[in-house]
């Protein structure tokens, strides 16, 4: 049994959290054993007692902390270097959280003589083919260097590895793997889908189909913030007649409340759904998957919907171009995506056999590449080649 302890943070909204802590769960349940080492301990009022005093993994603590960053307190490097000490992992796993800490890692891990991974998940575009300025371009800029210290670092497509590769990090420290989703858990209900028939009552189908209504559903799930582009999407279903349609905007974000103000008509705002049985219901009665993001990594959300049989939609930001490639779905530039999806809308709205048959060729493209279960195999040929020998020097 290996023991293996995962850096990440534990905060709503955040990719790499649904990432991490799904990661941990299916390793746990391989027999492994983990430790969730995140930023997350706030203090009583008044007093220096943490509120998370029974978290059963450990809690670092924080100045600031954001959907982008996280900021750690002066101690948190000594308290993570004490809970590797008392904890002995066999490996370290890293889901960088863009923190001072990510640079201090690999010297740490050296000295504790543990293996060190890392998966390094910050958004992109395409432009990243062009080495040009900005953002996310000088992001991987300044981690790079520190990336080649690292034993292992995990991305989620060739173009990133490819992208690091010409920024100095070493071929042999990346690992392609992408992320991964239960096919079990995430699935497509035949009578929505296919037959028509109404699901049974009492099932978060039926609960989801009676609040929606009975019209075809368009859907995006997400954080509604700028990277995401929601207003595109919005923009376009203003200037289509979606008849016998409705969009479901589900999420919250900075940008939820001017949004809807300003796009309430015929528009369904279901916002933020923390139940997982609802949230896979909500795919299951959709149709359509809409992901219009200017920026991404590999889109969990996306994966789900393939998986739940969602005709995709999806812009070719990050690795989501790649998973839809070869008639898995349709994908759009991150140029004029609500000009492209004026002329995407009517057709699928007017073709439902084209609509199942994206469905189901998403689906198989998940049950082909990106099932939980590869990607957990992956992971344990990585820390098994890793552990059997000693870390790769700096």
């Amino acid at each position: 049994m290996t023991h293996i302890a995962w850096l990440g943070k534990k905060t709503p909204f955040c990719g790499n959290v649904t990432y991490g802590l799904s990661t941990t769960e299916a390793l746990r349940a391989r027999g492994h054993q983990t430790s969730f080492i995140h930023f997350d301990n706030p203090k009583a009022p008044g007093s220096g007692t943490s509120l998370l005093a029974n978290d059963p993994d450990v809690s670092l603590p924080y100045l600031v902390k954001s959907q982008v960053y996280t900021i750690p307190s002066p101690g948190a490097q000594r308290e993570l270097r004490e809970s590797l000490e008392r904890l002995q992992p066999d490996l370290v796993h890293a889901s960088l959280t863009l923190s001072p800490l990510d640079f201090r890692l690999p010297e740490l891990c050296q000295q504790l003589g543990v293996p060190l991974v890392a998966t390094f998940h910050p958004p992109f575009d395409a432009s990243l083919r062009n080495l040009t300025a900005g953002t996310q371009q000088l992001t991987y800029q300044l981690y790079a260097p520190a990336l080649s210290k690292y034993d292992r670092v995990i991305v989620f497509s060739d173009l990133q590895a490819e992208f690091l590769a010409r920024l100095g990090v070493r071929e042999d420290r990346l690992a392609v793997i992408p992320n991964g989703v239960d096919t079990n858990q995430w699935y497509p209900t035949a009578p929505q889908k296919e037959s028509g028939i109404a699901p049974a009552k009492g099932t978060a189908v039926h609960q989801v189909r009676s609040r929606l209504g009975p019209e075809r559903v368009f859907l995006y799930l997400g954080r509604i913030a700028t990277e995401k582009n929601v207003e595109a999407l919005l923009q376009a279903w203003r200037l289509v007649n979606m008849d016998g349609c409705r969009l479901v905007i589900v999420g919250e974000g900075p940008l939820r409340s001017t949004l809807q103000n300003s796009y309430d008509e015929d528009v369904f705002w279901w916002g933020y759904e923390s139940d997982l049985a609802t949230r896979i219901a909500l795919l299951q009665c959709a149709e359509v998957f809409i992901l219009p993001s200017l920026v991404e990594g590999l889109s969990l959300a996306l994966l789900e919907a393939m998986a739940s049989g969602c005709a995709c939609v999806a812009t070719d930001a990050g690795a989501d171009g790649e998973v839809l490639t070869s008639g898995a779905g349709i994908v759009m530039s991150t140029l004029g995506v609500t000009s492209q999806l004026r002329t995407l809308l009517p057709v699928l709205r007017d073709q439902p056999v084209l609509t199942g048959e994206l469905g189901r060729q998403a689906r198989q493209r998940v049950l082909q590449r990106y099932t939980m279960s590869r990607n957990i195999d992956s992971l344990e040929r990585l820390y098994g080649e890793l552990i059997r020998r000693a870390p790769l020097a700096a």
